[in-house]
């Protein structure tokens, strides 16, 4: 199972953070993604500022694969396009988060990223309408539902949460929504079962609640992977196999024999045809034995 969204700042301390992961591992997740939501503006070469991976493996508990992600607030659409290969060398995955219509829409139909992540427990100024949702869907692009904020919501918080919900699961039929947790604690996380339960009271059929927590984000992940290890995001890149010494000789010493045998071969071609005479040649010959013969005869 995968959670693509644990909240993380430069505050989070490291306590806390291993809390989080170690209760994520029992839960039954096997990779995460820590969470940084920058700030316009962005800087020109940015650099993931979380803690170094080393430190967090050396621990003797078990902690999920972890991976770094960037969210990006969008309001205006042409603001973080320039930004955004600089952000995709720096992060293993980047989100955006709009909160205009024009913006919402410039992300579901020309924004290459592979996640729009929204605040669904906020009176959202658009609607989510079907044609740019599933074009959205039909490019790969996937929308991100943060269950922890229905949690950390007051009541007209998770009023607006049940009704945005609602709205993204008719206008996208329930495809190609990730579900993640958004926790800032390891209160607000929830097992994989827990969360598909609550989300199927919300209008998302549990199948495709499974799917949003393990095939759609895996496939993000794999994607995204691809696209930094591979060519033009078709063939991955690999190191060229080295032939043995021994396979090296076999080949050298089998060229050499067959260019032996050819030599040979040129030659005795070569014998047969000095030796081959003509029929004209031949009849002479043979003229010239019988006279021979005839004076030996007188």
């Amino acid at each position: 199972m995968y959670d693509l969204n644990i909240a993380w700042s430069p505050s989070t301390t490291h306590d806390q953070l291993l809390q989080i992961l170690t209760l994520a591992s029992s839960l039954g997740y096997a990779t995460v993604a820590l969470n940084h939501t920058l700030t316009p503006p962005l800087p020109a070469a940015p650099a993931a500022p979380f803690p170094p991976a080393a430190t967090l493996a050396a621990t003797t508990t078990k902690i999920p694969n972890i991976l770094h992600r960037a969210t990006i607030p969008l309001s205006d659409p042409a603001a973080p396009g320039f930004r955004l290969q600089t952000l995709v060398a720096a992060y293993d995955l980047v989100a955006v988060r709009p909160s205009t219509d024009k913006a919402f829409q410039n992300a579901c139909l020309t924004l290459d990223v592979p996640l729009i992540s929204l605040d669904l427990a906020q009176p959202l100024p658009f609607y989510f309408k079907p044609k740019p949702c599933m074009t959205a869907v039909a490019r790969g692009v996937r929308f991100e539902v943060c269950y922890a904020q229905a949690l950390a919501a007051d009541t007209r918080g998770r009023a607006s949460f049940i009704g945005n919900v609602t709205n993204l699961v008719r206008a996208t039929r329930g495809r190609g929504i990730i579900l993640s947790s958004e926790a800032k604690d390891a209160l607000s996380l929830r097992a994989p079962a827990d969360v598909v339960n609550l989300l199927s009271v919300w209008s998302l059929p549990s199948e495709k609640g499974m799917l949003g927590l393990g095939a759609l984000p895996r496939g993000v992940v794999v994607n995204e992977g691809m696209k930094r290890s591979g060519f033009r995001g078709v063939v991955d890149v690999v190191e060229v196999a080295k032939r043995d010494d021994e396979d090296q000789n076999e080949t050298a010493e089998n060229g050499k024999n067959k260019k032996k045998k050819g030599q040979n071969q040129k030659r005795k071609g070569g014998d047969e045809d000095s030796q081959a005479i003509s029929k004209r040649q031949a009849k002479k010959m043979k003229l010239a034995s019988r006279g021979a013969v005839a004076l030996e005869k007188k």
